[in-house]
């Protein structure tokens, strides 16, 4: 038998897995499209096996956003305290009970039901391990909440929550018992509700998503809370202390009320109308491949969407609290990278990155993965073993790129926009080969103590020629970043990507310039965007955060400009 925290690795790894599908799935309670986000980043906290459990609960209820984050963080603060298997049962009953508690208006079929047939099934079998009736027990949760939910029912689809617990399960028990997780089961099971109904039209009232602290002493707020809005969910996060999730249509007016009713520790308000743009447009364009990138490559989640390709992400961890890498905001990292917290990167595990493998290829057929460069990670490596030993149709295809940041993303961006009119799968591995060599990438340096401080480049590697009279420019090759040139303030640097630019481009000449910010987006926009336009009116000029990977070991204040040419093959 295995150990009870390392399940709950594999049980988050194989969650994350298929996090995008549960975001193409999630029309209920409202359709914003970010329930695979959100349980990734309110249950990141269960990949750190070696976590002592206290401090498990307390990080669960701080990392918890979203409707269904919070109730799944309501029931696992409960269960990750179980100890050994016989354990099991009894905190599998609590948390289930702190779930249904935190809903202000629960909702059977959700993964609430879900909850309630793991307690059922472990209660009787006090070893700990649940007999096969399990998966048919939970799959019957899933099939009642498509027939009692209106909208599950319009969009012919399984509820999204409830998929993503029957998946965590799955991983989590199999490895329990020692097996390997079987994800193939939960496709075939369900092969009929895992699309959107293209009728289907999600409500577009106005409306925003409130994740909020307060302090108060007051025994009676959790009631007062569940009036103030719609998906209420509001949960314990420490003496005195609540966490309260709800979706309102005036948060302004919501925190004077709130306000009213104790100290608000903390807030977080965002329009729900922006997660859900396009996400159930119809289109006729047919990818001829499914591409997969790694997030480490600037290739915003936004174009993901856009073009159907899987990101891998890697993780961020920031003062201890950890989240995936695209699920990161600059405004969440670099504000406090400045303040002088300590953020560290580290890669997905084995296993989790072989879940996403599998999953794409289980649930998209033939996969093209753009990989980040071996000189980089180690990503290649670990992908193309993955591909010996598991892919026996051969329907997974690695290409060491040679890139990262920005090189990357600009060549996932073309291939995902050609592989959306290419002819074949064969056409679009061609382009992309074709088209790797011809990306290029220059990044300026704002200051090196963050570079020093990751541990990517020594003082003898000729970067610190003049600590503080000198910006290196930098760019990512084939065998890893070299020192292209220097510039002394942002006009220098300013003139150095121009000049770069104009030697390799006539103003006439189709390109696509892409320009990454850290935490300078509005100066790069002011100063930088339109002096590129004006030297290459024909190029297409394109803005994207700079991947926070590389934002993490480079620091704030670094820009980039990657740039590659255009030729009658590129749509």
């Amino acid at each position: 038998m295995r150990n009870i925290r390392d399940s709950l690795a594999i049980g988050y790894a194989c969650l994350a897995a298929w996090s995008d599908l549960l975001d193409r799935i999630n029309v209920f309670p409202v359709a914003d499209g970010d329930t695979g986000a959100n349980l990734r980043v309110s249950l990141a906290p269960l990949r750190e096996a070696g976590e002592e459990a206290r401090e498990l609960t307390a990080r669960l209820a701080r990392c918890a956003i979203g409707n269904s984050g919070n109730i799944a963080a309501a029931f696992f603060q409960e269960f990750c305290l179980a100890e050994v298997l016989p354990d099991l049962a009894a905190h599998a009953a609590r948390g289930r009970e702190s779930a249904w508690r935190a809903v202000a208006d629960p909702c059977p079929g959700t993964m609430l039901t879900v909850f309630d047939g793991l307690a059922a099934e472990l209660a009787g079998h006090l070893d700990g391990l649940p007999g096969p009736g399990l998966h048919a027990r939970l799959r019957q949760a899933l099939a009642e909440g498509e027939r009692q939910v209106p909208a599950l029912r319009r969009a012919g689809v399984v509820d999204a929550g409830a998929l993503g617990m029957i998946v965590f399960f799955e991983g989590f028990i199999s490895h329990l018992r020692g097996e390997a997780p079987d994800m193939s089961a939960i496709r075939d099971g369900f092969a009929g509700s895992l699309e959107v109904d293209r009728a289907f039209h999600p409500a577009t009232a106005a409306s925003s998503c409130v994740d909020t602290v307060i302090e108060a002493a007051d025994c009676g707020l959790r009631e007062r809370l569940a009036g103030l809005g719609d998906s209420v969910v509001v949960t314990q996060a420490g003496p005195s202390r609540l966490k309260v999730h709800l979706h309102t249509p005036d948060p302004e007016r919501l925190r004077r009320q709130m306000s009213e009713e104790g100290r608000i520790l903390q807030w977080s308000a965002h329009p729900i109308e922006q997660e859900n743009a396009g996400l159930f447009a119809e289109t006729q364009e047919q990818p001829a491949i499914h591409l997969m990138t790694d997030a480490a490559g600037s290739f915003p989640r936004e174009w993901a969407r856009r073009f159907r390709v899987t990101l891998l992400d890697s993780y961020i961890t920031v003062d201890g609290d950890t989240r995936p890498e695209s699920l990161h905001t600059p405004q969440s990292l670099y504000p406090r990278m400045r303040q002088g917290a300590k953020a560290t990167t580290a890669q997905a595990s084995t296993f989790e990155r072989g879940q996403h493998y599998a999953g794409a290829c289980q649930q998209f057929g033939p996969t093209l993965y753009l990989c980040t460069g071996s000189a980089f990670t180690g990503n290649v490596g670990v992908a193309m073993a993955w591909k010996k030993d598991s892919d026996a149709e051969n329907l997974f295809e690695v290409i060491d790129t040679g890139a990262a940041s920005g090189r990357l993303g600009l060549l996932a961006l073309l291939t995902a926009r050609y592989n959306l009119r290419a002819g074949s799968a064969e056409e679009v591995t061609a382009f992309a080969r074709a088209s790797m060599e011809r990306c290029e990438e220059f990044i300026f340096i704002d200051q090196l103590k963050y570079l020093a401080a990751s541990g990517r480049v020594s003082r003898a590697g000729g970067f610190f020629g003049d600590l503080f009279r000198v910006r290196p420019v930098v760019s990512p090759f084939r065998d890893g970043v070299r020192k292209v040139g220097v510039a002394r303030d942002p006009s220098e640097q300013i003139d150095f990507a121009l000049a770069r630019l104009a030697q390799r481009f006539s103003p006439d000449s189709a390109c696509a310039v892409l320009l990454q910010s850290t935490d300078n987006g509005d100066w790069l926009e002011a100063e930088v965007a339109p002096r590129v336009r004006n030297l290459l009116p024909g190029a297409e000029v394109l803005h994207a955060p700079l991947s926070l990977t590389a934002g993490v070991h480079l620091g704030p204040g670094v820009w980039s400009v990657a740039c590659c040419p255009a030729d009658e093959a590129w749509p």
